[in-house]
C-alpha cells in the first residue's frame, strides 16, 4: 500500500473516527460508547485488568511504514480492543529512512507523540515546524482542525515513535501545539510526569483528565503509582524489560489496563523503561 492510500485509510477508516478537518464531526454510536470495553465497576471497587500482549498487537507493516496497534486502527479492527476509556490509539511505529506520513487532518484529538529512536521532522498548519526525538514529547489539540505533516529527518536510519491519541474533554478547542524535552535524570527509578491536564504541571498538557508518567527503574527496584482521579485507569506500556504489575508479569512493549482502583505496584524483575498513561475510563 503506497503512503497516500494508508493515509486515508487510517484517517477515514478507524473505527468511525471523525478525524476529516474542520467542520467534518459527527456523533455517532461509537463515540457515544466510548466507555464500552472497559468500564469502572461503580458497584464495588475491585480491581479489574486487562493484557494485551505485545505478539497480539495489530501489525501493519507496509515498507516504509511498520506499525503495531494496541488499538484497532486502519486495517486492523478487533471489536475487543478499540479503546482503554478515552485512550483511543497506541501506535508503535518505525518509519523508514527519508519517509513519513504526507500533510494530513486531524480535528477533535489530543495528539501524542514520544520519540523512541532516531528524529522525527513535523509541519503544521498553524505554522510550527520542528524535531522531535528520543527523549522528547510533543502533543496537540487538534480542536477544530489542523493539517500536519510527520516524516523521518534521516536519511540513514529508521525513526521510532510511539503515536498515541485521547478523546479530548472539550471538543473544537482552538487547536495548539506543545513540545518539551525531559530532564532525563528525573527518570531514573520513579515516575517522572510527562503529561496532565494543567499548562502550570510537569510536562506537555492536553484537554483531559489524564496524567502520562515514564520511568527508567534497575532491576529489584519496586514503586508504587497512586491515581490522580479515583474514576481513572491505567494503561502501562512496557517499553523495555521485564517487569510485575498488580501480580502480572510483563515483558517489552506488552500493555496491561488497571481499573477500578487507587494504587498499583510495579517492580522491575530486569532492568525498564516503562511509560504509565492514567486516563478517564468514560467521556
Amino acid at each position: 500500500m503506497n503512503r497516500k492510500s494508508f493515509i486515508k485509510k487510517a484517517l477515514l477508516g478507524t473505527a468511525g473516527i471523525s478525524i476529516a478537518g474542520k467542520g467534518t464531526a459527527k456523533t455517532n454510536k461509537f463515540d457515544e460508547q466510548v466507555g464500552f470495553n472497559h468500564l469502572p465497576n461503580k458497584e464495588e471497587r475491585t480491581m479489574k485488568t486487562v493484557l494485551h500482549k505485545s505478539e497480539s498487537r495489530g501489525d501493519a507493516n507496509h515498507g516504509w511504514l511498520h506499525s503495531k496497534h494496541s488499538f484497532s486502527f486502519a486495517n486492523y479492527y478487533n471489536p475487543e480492543r478499540m479503546h482503554f476509556g478515552v485512550l483511543r490509539v497506541l501506535n508503535d511505529d518505525r518509519v523508514a529512512p527519508g519517509r513519513g506520513f504526507g500533510t494530513h487532518p486531524h480535528d477533535n484529538m489530543e495528539i501524542i507523540s514520544i520519540p523512541l529512536e532516531g528524529d522525527l521532522e513535523h509541519k503544521d498548519s498553524m505554522g510550527n515546524k520542528a524535531v522531535i526525538k528520543q527523549g522528547d514529547v510533543q502533543a496537540m489539540s487538534a480542536g477544530t482542525g489542523i493539517f500536519h505533516s510527520e516524516y523521518n529527518k534521516n536519511a540513514d536510519k529508521e525513526v521510532k515513535f510511539l503515536q498515541i491519541w485521547v478523546y479530548p474533554n472539550k471538543k473544537n478547542v482552538e487547536p495548539r501545539y506543545d513540545q518539551i524535552t525531559l530532564p532525563q535524570e528525573k527518570l531514573e527509578n520513579t515516575f517522572y510526569q510527562v503529561l496532565s491536564p494543567s499548562k502550570e504541571d510537569d510536562g506537555v498538557w492536553v484537554h483531559q483528565n489524564a496524567w502520562f508518567n515514564m520511568g527508567r527503574l534497575k532491576a529489584g527496584i519496586e514503586k508504587a503509582y497512586e491515581l490522580n482521579d479515583k474514576n481513572n485507569g491505567v494503561y502501562a506500556f512496557i517499553l523495555k524489560g521485564k517487569v510485575n504489575i498488580a501480580g502480572q508479569a510483563l515483558n517489552d512493549r506488552d500493555g496491561f489496563g488497571i481499573w477500578d482502583t487507587d494504587k498499583i505496584t510495579i517492580k522491575a524483575d530486569s532492568d525498564a523503561e516503562i511509560l504509565l498513561m492514567e486516563v478517564p475510563m468514560t467521556m
